[in-house]
């Protein structure tokens, strides 16, 4: 996960805080030294690190002390502000065209992830209900337009091409073609290079001259690191760029280009790519991603991927069974392939507020959902519907049909089974009662067996 280090960086530095009851001027300082270095060893600019800090430290050391806040949580608190304002304040989203369609040009290195996040980008589009088109202009690199049609076919969004030719004309007539179809987004794949050259620069120059896009977005490895920063800094300088897309934020990337490219340059981060899957970009957040790298968690996000992936309707006849006990193991195969549908466990338990900086030392292990779906999936239809009928017998059949150990299936029954009772013990009076005092509903978990 993007800024583990950092994060446990910073928890260190917090926790010498905490155990103080009160904080003199060296205490802040001693603290701000940590933090620094903490941001240069996540590849953080070094002036934009020592700014950052100096910027905390004089606000800390001149601010009034909040009467609800201890002395520590008064640091962290600036901290979390200065860290906010730092990727940008406040999130930026695309432009919209008064009169569309809404051009967007991407451009970026080769190996940043151009052409796979501009079908990420057309997908998250679509389901916002736009018409987005995707145009090929990377002309040079093998394969690149084959490429493009490839990922647009698996999103499901049109690509326009014309082979092999000049990118300012195909650009210019993708255009034209769009208005004439109704298409509210374009969204321009140009050609990428393994560094920056006078060549690359000048045919991005003559696209935008040409088509005046409403948007253009850098894509940017944040693996690269200060690397990052230099790309960032040269593109804007001579493209004059809108907007970042960070890509490989799922990885171990120790994430300082994220919190040095914004600052370096001044132009907001729009996306995030979290993984490899098409579905997996996320719009950039600030203020979730600095509550996330102090440990604060990100439930905003973990509340919207849940809307995103989980039907409503669905998980309203959930909560019914629930309540009346009558929930089996059909509902629990459809509730992990819900969940699965909202990203990896690991990724969802960082979004919990106070488990973002433990979570490294949490052993979850995605596949252990893949072997329950494999044993339920292995059943009868009446076997799911009736656990209680699993015999002996049967359960050396299910075994073998999941290329799994008998005890697999006891483990996974006696789970169910243990379910079972936590939600009698919770739909029984008293413990509604319990429950309605905290402002609990009928004691219903809303379709969350977990």
């Amino acid at each position: 996960m993007a800024f583990e280090s950092l994060s446990d960086r910073l928890d260190a530095a917090f926790k010498k805080l905490r155990s103080k009851g009160s904080l003199n001027e060296n205490d802040v300082k001693a603290a701000m030294r940590e933090v620094r270095l903490a941001l240069l060893e996540a590849d953080v600019n070094y002036k934009v690190a020592k700014d950052f800090t100096q910027r905390v430290t004089d606000r800390a050391i001149g601010s009034q002390v909040m009467e609800s806040l201890t002395p520590a949580q008064m640091v962290i608190k600036i901290v979390n502000e200065e860290l906010t304002d730092l990727m940008g304040g406040t999130q930026t989203r695309l432009a919209y065209a008064a009169h569309p369609p809404t051009i967007i040009m991407m451009c970026g290195l080769q190996g940043s992830g151009k052409t796979t996040h501009c079908a990420k980008i057309a997908l998250k589009l679509k389901k916002e209900n736009h018409r987005p088109l995707l145009v090929a202009c990377d002309v040079y690199r093998p394969a690149a337009i084959k490429q493009l049609q490839v990922v647009g076919e698996q999103v499901d969004v049109p690509v326009f091409e014309m082979g092999q030719g000049n990118p300012v004309e195909i650009s210019t007539k993708a255009v034209s073609y769009a208005k004439d179809k109704g298409f509210d987004y374009v969204i321009i794949d140009t050609a990428g290079r393994l560094h920056i050259d006078a060549e690359l620069m000048e045919e991005l120059q003559n696209v935008k001259a040409a088509v005046h896009p409403h948007e253009i977005l850098l894509v940017v490895d944040a693996m690269t690191g200060q690397d990052a920063v230099t790309v960032a800094s040269t593109f804007d300088e001579t493209l004059g760029i809108d907007g970042m897309v960070l890509t490989k934020m799922d990885g171990d990337t120790r994430g300082g280009a994220a919190l040095s490219a914004r600052a370096v340059t001044g132009k907001p981060i729009k996306f995030v790519g979290t993984g490899e899957k098409l579905d997996e970009l996320d719009y950039f957040y600030p203020d979730r991603m600095a509550s996330r790298i102090l440990g604060m968690g990100d439930v905003l996000s973990l509340i919207e991927k849940a809307e995103t992936a989980l039907d409503e309707k669905k998980a309203a006849e959930m909560e019914e069974k629930l309540r009346k006990n009558k929930f089996d193991l059909n509902d629990l195969l459809e509730q992990m392939q819900q969940v699965k549908k909202m990203g990896s466990m690991k990724d969802l338990l960082s979004m919990l507020p106070g488990v973002g900086s433990k979570i490294k030392d949490i052993d979850v292990d995605d596949r252990q959902l893949d072997k329950i779906q494999a044993i339920i999936s292995s059943m009868t239809l009446k076997e799911r519907s009736n656990p209680d009928i699993i015999n002996p017998s049967r359960k050396r059949r299910i075994a073998a049909g999941c290329g799994m150990q008998v005890e697999d299936v006891n483990r996974l029954l006696a789970q169910y089974r243990n379910m079972q009772k936590m939600m009698k013990q919770l739909n029984s009076k008293g413990m509604r009662r319990k429950l309605g005092r905290f402002g609990g509903s009928q004691g219903g978990f809303g379709g969350f067996p977990m």
